[in-house]
């Protein structure tokens, strides 16, 4: 005996109904339907890409690209949902953009979240303070020429302030993902993506589309040769 489990034409406009007629205790909702605030949702989202921003998001693909040709370290940091953002994109830089495509395949970018170890994190925290946890990190790691890209909704927490200062210092290419006023850190980096929201999810949702834009590019434009 076969069972139909196609729904019905009219089961999700039911449901949708259902969900507007009633509230959590019972008692007739008169909110605004689920699916227009999701419409409302992407529709803020998506006014977030402006056209200036397009140049600086197509900058920081061609720094990545050059720093994956020449083996130059690519680092990542941010705070709180940027922290979880950074680590997703590294992977995405360290497999997904050399592995997927219709070109060859070829290894991935020298990445790292700075996010990543908890060991790292508490200790330097611990001893060095909250403040510092990402700028001595690349004062051991970094070097000249690499990339930082730091991630902050605020652009104002001091970690990510001290870490573009000291990759200054070390001549270190920076730059930051940054919403609302944009802080300090939009002064700091050297090239600064500014999505003009206050909204902090909305923020967050940028940076990861920024990330998985720029390994979609360079997958489909992978270099010829990657130097050791």
């Amino acid at each position: 005996m076969e069972v139909n489990l196609t729904p019905k034409k009219d089961s999700y406009n039911s449901l949708d109904q259902s969900t507007k007629m009633l509230s959590s205790n019972g008692v007739p909702d008169t909110s605004v339907a689920f699916g227009s605030f999701v419409d409302n949702y992407i529709s803020k989202l998506q006014s977030c890409f402006t056209d200036d921003l397009k140049d600086n998001i197509r900058q920081l693909s061609i720094h990545l690209k050059s720093a994956w040709v020449n083996g130059q370290n690519v680092f990542i940091c941010g705070n709180g949902g940027s922290a979880g953002n950074a680590i997703h994109i590294a992977n995405d830089f360290l497999y997904g953009a050399g592995a997927c495509g219709s070109s060859p395949s070829l290894p991935g970018l020298r990445v790292e979240a700075l996010t990543a170890n908890p060991a790292v994190l508490t200790c330097l925290a611990n001893d060095t303070g909250y403040e510092n946890i990402f700028a001595n990190q690349l004062k051991v790691k970094g070097q000249r020429n690499d990339l930082l890209i730091a991630l902050s909704g605020s652009g104002k927490s001091q970690n990510i302030v001290n870490a573009l200062k000291i990759a200054k210092d070390l001549s270190i290419n920076s730059f930051a993902i940054l919403a609302f006023d944009g802080g300090e850190c939009k002064k700091l980096a050297d090239t600064s993506i500014h999505f003009k929201t206050s909204d902090m999810q909305l923020a967050e949702d940028a940076q990861l589309i920024v990330g998985h834009l720029c390994m979609q590019w360079l997958s489909d434009n992978k270099p010829v040769k990657i130097n050791s």
